[in-house]
């Protein structure tokens, strides 16, 4: 193909280039050590790394590496989700990191597509990537825009139309003056998107929370006991110690490491099911999910062109009939995507009809958007088949009234429709008119309804037309109004409309915001480029199988598997792990209050602290280890999504610490006063009731109903096993501690069996009146 634009000289695109940079996605890259070192300095760590000084005070050495382990995973994970970002933006670079036919000095020259400006002309033709934003001068093409727009179908560009960097062009060749280059073109715009994207995690604000108000309270609670210890005249060494265990005492330092290990024992489960994990925190967000935006075209469609409807316009012809001649106007080459589907369908639905031979064929023809060819009919006459646009047709044969009524229904329920003229020349009718669309998967209706049945609300987000987005809606049993392309309201709730049509990746990615400023949880699920901005702003970006590997690195969830089924998936093994984190951090709320205000009770009863920081730290580990265990546990999803309710969490803790508290001022009453412990046994008696007790509490608050209503994981029994012989083997022994006598340990074992019956009647009624999940 020649043409008559000169295009630009190598000196002035040099210029322009220096002005607008290369037409590449570039972003700001931070140094390796200011990335490591900014996870560090961050909220959580600091409560980490408090705890491994802390540690390091009381010479846990051990503890301290223990607890220095898991603040370097911690920081992995993070870089981790971090590289799953600039990954996504690494790939939307390689799209645009192509060779483009330029024309530079009046002569077509082969560049990188690094190098193109504004008004540089370019040439596209079969099999080509359109390397920037452009607009057609000269030629016509097919272009596949799918992963771009969610256009399901090719669409024809002639001179005037715009096309996008990163499509591909199916038939036909073009020349085109180049509108916009780098993050500037809409594909550029996208990859921005990805870069910005930001949802803070709901599983980092209930954490940052929780160490917040559990800080506020146990501060409170450790300057009461300093004020109460200098009033009674504790020495100075023994303040310290008291100061240390409480300080101990307070920190969750398994909390992050426990919504870490849930995520991952979750992840593994859901993999075997062909769902895997970009990132833990999507499955923590998974539980909360109440609104999904689904794209159309490989998403809830299976982005493959293929016949709707054939509808015949001459009496005694047949769909076969219609498609056999259809099919003998097309190529057989197999390039052009129209043509082989119709081909594929004429095949399946044999003729009833004798059919011509055909002597000469016409591919398509952009200019006259038809192709043709001419047979020999079995009566040896010389007839015309034409297949192509009906209002290109129009000029060969007449349109009748039932054929317009036929055309018109067809457009308005969303299909592209083709007509088949045939004939004499000079005396041609239609024969047919052939409907094509991007068929609904047959998974999609199930899948809606059981979303709906879970509490999921789902909308149609796609780049497609109004009308062909709505006529797939409706096949699936999506009812609603369509927001029409371009009318995007700027506040917005997923019950105004069912399907939001002819938006672009940036509505998309307005659209999951306006949702989640509307208080939702958003999961947004795609395959294309133009999905991965929204992908990447949602709670849960889910990339199907069949996704671009663009939109599978900006998602958090990626089926491996065909089908949505996955969605469903990874939504109940959220809200399975939702129950054993909120379950372990009802624990931590009763736990970690009733440890300091024991410290308290203890001072005032005996003048002295009844808790070692050495003995505060093995409870910390024993008990820790059965309560991690617990996101092993057997745990029934709920029927609607979950969400963070901490004020009950904190209104239902209240109640279930104070029956503890009771329990344990029992235990340390009877000991001092019943008993007649020495000081030295009365710690070493308070260490072991703290760790009995923690474990009464956790298989008590692991089942909302009775604690009997299933049985724990085998592990969850292993670990309480061991805990219990190896404290009571301490404690008897006298190793590391004060001992005490075998029958104090097996009376402090029956009253805590005694305890957790009662406690759990207590859990039922403050659970029925101040639901936690």
């Amino acid at each position: 193909m020649s043409s008559s634009l000169a295009g630009l000289t190598t000196k002035e695109a040099e210029r322009r280039l220096a002005q607008s940079g290369p037409n590449a996605i570039v972003e700001e890259r931070r140094r390796t050590l200011e990335r490591v070192a900014r996870h560090f300095w961050a909220p959580v760590p600091w409560m980490l790394e408090i705890t491994i000084a802390l540690q390091m005070i009381a010479g846990k050495r051990v503890e301290a590496l223990m607890i220095g382990a898991l603040l370097v995973f911690n920081v992995a994970l993070s870089l981790f989700q971090e590289a799953r970002a600039e990954a996504a933006l690494e790939l939307l670079k390689q799209r645009l990191s192509l060779k483009a036919r330029v024309k530079r000095d009046g002569k077509w020259t082969d560049l990188p597509a690094a190098v193109l400006v504004l008004d540089d002309v370019v040439q596209v033709s079969l099999g080509a990537v359109v390397p920037a934003d452009a607009r057609i001068v000269e030629g016509e093409i097919l272009l596949d825009q799918s992963m771009l727009t969610g256009e399901s179908i090719p669409i024809e560009a002639g001179p005037g139309k715009t096309v996008y960097a990163g499509a591909v062009v199916r038939r036909g060749e073009a020349v085109a003056s180049v509108t916009a280059t780098g993050t500037s073109t809409y594909f550029g715009r996208a990859a921005e998107l990805v870069r910005i994207a930001h949802v803070e995690s709901t599983e980092t604000k209930v954490v940052l929370g929780l160490v917040r108000n559990l800080s506020i309270i146990n501060a409170t609670l450790v300057l009461g006991l300093v004020a109460y210890a200098i009033a009674i005249a504790l020495p100075a060494a023994q303040i310290i110690s008291l100061v240390l265990t409480a300080m101990l005492s307070a920190v969750p330092v398994a909390l992050p490491a426990t919504f870490t290990l849930a995520a991952t024992l979750g992840a593994r489960t859901i993999a075997l099911k062909g769902v895997l994990l970009t990132r833990l925190a999507a499955l923590h967000e998974a539980a909360t999910i109440d609104v999904l935006c689904a794209d159309k075209t490989g998403t809830l469609t299976r982005n493959e062109l293929a016949v709707a409807a054939v509808k015949p316009l001459v009496d005694g012809w047949t769909p076969g009939d219609v498609l056999a001649f259809a099919a003998l106007a097309s190529s057989a080459e197999g390039k052009d995507p129209v043509d082989a589907v119709i081909r594929e369908a004429a095949l399946a639905n044999p003729p009833q009809r004798p059919l011509p031979n055909v002597t000469r064929f016409l591919p398509f023809d952009p200019t006259i958007k038809r192709s043709e060819a001419t047979a020999d009919d079995q009566r040896h006459r010389h007839i015309n088949i034409s297949k192509g646009a009906p209002a290109a047709l129009s000029t060969l044969a007449p349109m009748t009234p039932g054929m317009a009524t036929e055309l018109q229904l067809l457009s308005e329920s969303g299909y592209r429709t083709l007509a088949v003229a045939s004939g004499t020349p000079g005396n041609m009718v239609f024969v047919g008119l052939i409907a094509l669309n991007d068929p609904p998967r047959p998974d999609s209706p199930v899948l809606l309804a059981e979303l709906r049945s879970l509490g999921v609300h789902t909308v149609m987000v796609t780049g497609d037309a109004a009308l062909t987005a709505a006529s797939v809606a409706r096949s699936i049993g999506m009812d609603g109004p369509v927001c029409a392309p371009g009318q995007l309201p700027e506040h917005v709730s997923p019950e105004d409309f069912a399907v939001y049509a002819g938006v672009f990746p940036q509505d998309k990615f307005r659209l999951v915001k306006a949702f989640q400023l509307e208080g939702h949880a958003v999961a947004m699920c795609g395959d294309g480029a133009n999905d991965a901005p929204a992908l990447r702003q949602a709670q849960m970006g889910i990339a199907v199988s069949t996704a671009t590997d663009v939109a599978k690195a900006a998602a958090g969830v990626v089926l491996t598997d065909p089908g949505l089924e996955g969605i469903v998936t990874a939504i109940e093994e959220g809200r399975a792990v939702f129950q054993r984190v909120v379950t372990y951090t009802l624990g931590i709320l009763v736990n970690k209050c009733v440890t300091l205000v024991v410290l308290g009770a203890g001072l005032v009863l005996t003048g002295h602290a009844v808790l070692t920081p050495l003995l505060q730290a093995l409870s910390m580990l024993t008990n820790d280890f059965v309560s991690m265990a617990r996101t092993a546990d057997r745990a029934t999803p709920s029927k609607r999504p979950n969400s963070w309710r901490v004020g009950n969490l904190a209104l239902a803790a209240i109640p279930l610490a104070s029956f503890k508290f009771l329990f344990c001022i029992g235990v340390l009453a009877a000991g001092w006063y019943i008993f007649g412990l020495t000081l030295g046994q009365m710690q070493t008696l308070t260490f072991v009731m703290l760790v009995f007790a923690g474990q009464a509490v956790v298989y008590v608050l692991r089942e909302r109903g009775r604690m009997w209503r299933s049985r724990p994981v085998k592990l969850m029994i292993f670990f309480s096993f061991v805990d219990v012989i190896i404290v009571s083997a301490l404690a008897i022994g006298g190793i590391l501690m004060y001992p005490l006598p075998v029958t104090v340990i097996l009376m402090l074992l029956i009253a805590t069996a005694a305890f957790a019956v009662a406690f759990d009647q207590v859990k039922l009624v403050v659970l029925a009146r101040r639901p936690v999940d």
